[in-house]
C-alpha cells in the first residue's frame, strides 16, 4: 500500500521533464528491475537553483524523483550532500519493500550529481 504523500508525488509529480542546459546531468540504472533515472541541475552562485528529473519506472521511482528535486531545489551544495535516503523515504510517508530499491535509485543519482559538481 502507499501512503498519500507518495501518491500525491506519483499523480502530480514535481519538477519532471527535460532542463536546457543543466550544469549537471547525470543517469542512474537499477538492473534488477530496469528502472532508470536521469537527475538534471542548474546551480547558480553555489546554490541548486532548478532541479528536474525524468524517470523510467515505477510509481515509487516516479515520486521518489519528485521529493527529491523538490528537497534539493534552493539547497547549497553542501546542504544537499546532508540529503539521506531515510528522509528522501520519510517525505514519502514511507515506501513498501518491495519499492525501496526506487530510494537507492533516486540517492545514487544525487551522488553522481554531487560529484559531478564538485569534481
Amino acid at each position: 500500500m502507499h501512503s498519500s504523500q507518495l501518491l500525491d508525488h506519483f499523480q502530480h509529480p514535481r519538477n519532471a521533464g527535460a532542463m536546457d542546459s543543466p550544469d549537471v546531468s547525470v543517469q542512474a540504472e537499477n538492473p534488477a528491475c530496469g528502472d532508470l533515472m536521469k537527475l538534471m541541475l542548474r546551480v547558480i552562485d553555489g546554490k541548486i537553483a532548478e532541479a528536474k528529473y525524468q524517470v523510467r519506472g515505477c510509481v515509487a521511482a516516479i515520486a521518489c524523483g519528485s521529493a527529491l528535486t523538490e528537497a534539493l531545489t534552493g539547497k547549497s551544495v553542501s546542504e544537499a550532500k546532508k540529503i539521506k535516503r531515510e528522509s528522501l523515504v520519510e517525505t514519502l510517508g514511507g515506501l513498501p519493500n518491495e519499492s525501496v530499491h526506487a530510494s537507492h535509485l533516486a540517492i545514487d543519482c544525487l551522488k553522481l550529481a554531487l560529484k559531478q559538481l564538485t569534481s
